[in-house]
């Protein structure tokens, strides 16, 4: 069983990052996912505190997820509307349920917490494996930072304000990234916690989808159909099995 990065440090205060619950942010992700869920059922892998599945639920589809960390998953259970919700507790590349479904999705970067080549590739086995002819596989991934950094560096920062840095680690040789948050505790003292990563550009994903038996379908720049350029700092990627 893979390491869990989401433990109770992390799951006790995930929620309490505001922004990414915001509807202008939930919103465009629940309609682009409705939209290919159509009247079959969708499985999130990494379904984590619920962040899409509940509102994706209460727009009529159903909704099952895979995810490893119970701290989250109790964060989930918590919530109004989550007993509707089934959730196999396990590792999101390989854990099975015996339903097949119009839509798996992956979102905010959560691939990338699959820390290996094969670990990613045996993920996108697992989508196929649980999705009905013609479904689609979604993944959201940012687009790595890489080509943006000054020669030689290999950190940036993502984000800075009086509560919080995020700074982005890159290793190279081996495509593995760590995220490091630096949270301001209510004593004033900051904590930091940091997640491994490992990064993959989109030429890759398509070959570990062609590998699942998945033709890539249409790729965009966000959620809202934007155009996917060299600009384009993350992409929403649509896989289907014919």
């Amino acid at each position: 069983m893979p390491e869990n990065f989401f433990g109770e440090d992390v799951a006790a205060r995930y929620d309490d990052d505001t922004a990414i619950f915001d509807p202008d942010v939930v919103d465009p992700v629940v309609d682009f996912l409705a939209g290919l869920a159509g009247e079959g059922a969708a499985l999130e892998l990494g379904i984590g505190t619920g962040r899409v599945a509940l509102p994706l639920a209460r727009r009529g589809v159903p909704v099952h997820g895979i995810d490893l960390s119970e701290e989250m998953v109790a964060r989930l259970r918590a919530k109004p509307g989550a007993d509707q919700i089934p959730v196999a507790l396990g590792d999101f590349a390989t854990t099975r349920v015996d339903t097949r479904f119009t839509l798996v999705y992956l979102v905010y970067n959560t691939i990338g917490n699959l820390t290996t080549h094969e670990a990613q590739t045996d993920c996108f086995r697992n989508a196929a494996a649980h999705l009905e002819p013609g479904g689609c596989f979604v993944i959201e991934l940012g687009v790595p930072d890489l080509q943006r950094l000054p020669p030689g560096d290999t950190m940036r920062v993502f984000q800075a304000s009086d509560d919080h840095w995020g700074i982005d680690e890159y290793d190279v040789p081996t495509q593995r990234m760590w995220s490091h948050h630096f949270q301001r505790r209510d004593d004033g003292s900051f904590e930091l916690v940091s997640l491994p990563f490992r990064y993959a550009w989109p030429a890759e994903l398509d070959l570990m989808a062609e590998l699942a038996g998945l033709r890539l379908r249409e790729r965009f720049g966000g959620w809202a159909h934007e155009p996917f350029t060299g600009e384009s700092r993350k992409h929403v990627s649509v896989w289907e099995k014919p």
